[in-house]
């Protein structure tokens, strides 16, 4: 089948696209309010953008409570979602008003970050403390506005639990680490395997 995304002409029960851009890492973003009311809740599109310096990007449908409290506190923090995890993260996805804390009405422990006033998941293995820097507004291939932003900050500190770390390196075996997939579907990293890159080849002579 081919169907054009803009028509939505696909004819299925539900959109497939989200189903091929799989899996998509979970950017579960904590902040604070201007209110001091500390805010948690999960977002499929993000992703790590560079890494010297260090950025990340997650998007907004809409102007929700993360993306407002990043852009006027200046900070966010990205946390771990793992399977012991997956209950809370996905609670935390509820629609609770602007003055309600996520943390608070679903039980999760929060813990205080070092470069940033916004605190990570206590319970997750890792965590990058961001700097907010930008805010891109999206649009279409016309030019026009569409209900959605690109929310883009620099990491400052990232939290590593010790008992993930093995032979100085990263270990993440074992934690489930959670994706999103399409539709209401999740996965799990279940299995690491290594790749050797390719030698560099010579510049081609002209």
């Amino acid at each position: 089948m081919h169907y054009d995304p803009r028509k939505r002409d696909h004819g299925l029960p539900h959109d497939p696209f989200l189903s091929l851009v799989v899996p998509r890492p979970i950017g579960w973003i904590s902040t604070v309010g201007k209110d001091g009311v500390v805010n948690l809740a999960p977002y499929s599109y993000f992703a790590a953008v560079c890494s010297n310096p260090a950025h990340v990007v997650f998007g907004s449908a809409g102007r929700k409570d993360s993306m407002r409290n990043a852009e006027e506190t200046g900070e966010f923090v990205v946390n771990l979602a793992t399977w012991t995890l997956r209950e809370a993260m996905n609670e935390s996805s509820a629609n609770f008003g602007p003055h309600e804390s996520e943390p608070m009405l679903t039980g999760l422990a929060m813990a205080a970050s070092i470069n940033v006033g916004a605190p990570r998941v206590a319970q997750a293995p890792a965590a990058l403390e961001c700097r907010y820097v930008s805010t891109t507004a999206l649009t279409n291939e016309a030019g026009e506005a569409v209900p959605h932003s690109i929310i883009l900050g620099r990491v400052v500190g990232v939290y590593i639990e010790d008992a993930i770390l093995r032979e100085g390196q990263v270990d993440l075996r074992g934690l489930g680490v959670l994706s999103r997939l399409g539709y209401m579907e999740y996965g799990v990293l279940d299995t690491i395997f290594t790749m050797a890159r390719p030698a560099q080849r010579p510049p081609a002579q002209r």
